[in-house]
């Protein structure tokens, strides 16, 4: 019987993928995350599918009001210049001193255009403001605005190729995680560098962060170094956390 079950569930999966395959955008061949190789990640591959299935790709997260901006506590790295944290970064730390003046951020991979961009060239491009309310995996939640450039301006503009299929992250303090194409053209997902009306500080991920409204708070990196666009599922390894989490 628990062989029974165990092919069940695998004809399940597979059927959904299939379903979810006409759903995802032109450049997406391929069902996704197609590398989670065994039965306990194959739950987020049914969690993804299910998910995409539902609700339509590009709906909005709830964008709320400038008096429902709450207080938002910092979480996880607040420093990676900090030489006492495990996840110590010299080159945040040298970044930090002075005053993220000579910062970029790289952008490789399945791009036309591969290249660094500084802050004042991400400033250059259209902006987009959005109060929205972050739900933390340890149950908290907070609402904050934030200011940043769309993702999907920044891809356009490096040329991203038909090939691409994930959008890859990589973080001063040595995180890495990756999105799908859907949420990377999502007009909610932008790279962001102020919040409340001021520059991005330390704590919240300075000088950029990304945010995916669409999905649980980790997914929204602090601390920002590269993005490196892939035709491949990049398999970070089994942090802790479901890859896909949306909300």
């Amino acid at each position: 019987m628990k062989s029974n079950r165990l092919i069940t569930r695998r004809k399940a999966i597979l059927t959904g993928l299939t379903s979810l395959s006409g759903l995802l955008l032109p450049s997406c061949t391929k069902p996704l995350p197609p590398t989670y190789g065994n039965i306990l990640r194959m739950g987020d591959v049914l969690t993804y599918t299910a998910q995409r299935a539902l609700l339509p790709g590009q709906s909005l997260a709830k964008e709320y009001s400038y008096r429902d901006i709450s207080s938002f506590p910092a979480t996880g790295t607040t420093n990676p210049g900090d030489p006492a944290i495990r996840y110590f970064s010299e080159a945040y730390a040298q970044l930090l001193e002075r005053g993220f003046g000579d910062w970029r951020l790289s952008v490789e991979g399945r791009v036309a255009r591969p290249g660094s961009y500084a802050m004042a060239d991400l400033q250059k491009l259209p902006s987009r403001k959005q109060i929205t309310r972050h739900t933390c995996e340890e149950g908290w939640t907070a609402i904050a605005e934030w200011t940043g450039v769309p993702l999907s301006l920044v891809l356009q503009s490096a040329g991203i190729l038909p090939s691409a299929r994930f959008v890859n992250f990589y973080a001063y303090d040595g995180y890495v995680d990756s999105i799908d194409l859907l949420d990377a053209f999502h007009p909610q997902t932008i790279l962001a560098y102020g919040m409340n009306g001021r520059n991005l500080q330390v704590p919240h991920g300075a000088p950029l962060r990304l945010r995916v409204e669409t999905q649980i708070g980790y997914k929204s990196m602090k601390y920002l170094q590269r993005i490196v666009v892939s035709d491949e599922f990049v398999d970070g390894g089994d942090t802790g956390w479901s890859w896909y989490v949306g909300i």
